[in-house]
């Protein structure tokens, strides 16, 4: 499984910093590892609370059970890097 802080630095340099949603597909992983990777985050109450999906236009991905699309993250991620 990819690490949180690759993770959020893909996620810096594909939306320019924090707080813009990006497509899931562009963390350039297949379905199955976005699938999990993003579920199992998701689960984790500390690392899940800066994460904030949505559904909107392009590849549908089930994360915990949901269809989303995109992904934003809080620049407050950084004090648990």
């Amino acid at each position: 499984m990819t690490h949180l802080r690759e993770i959020v630095e893909k996620y810096k340099d594909v939306a320019g910093g924090f707080g813009e949603p990006v497509p899931l597909t562009s963390f350039g992983l297949s379905r199955e590892d976005t699938e999990q990777m993003f579920s199992v985050y998701d689960e984790d109450y500390h690392i899940s609370r800066f994460f904030h999906f949505s559904q909107t236009t392009g590849t549908l991905f089930q994360i915990n059970g949901f269809p989303q699309t995109h992904v934003s993250i809080d620049a407050e991620i950084q004090g648990i890097l």
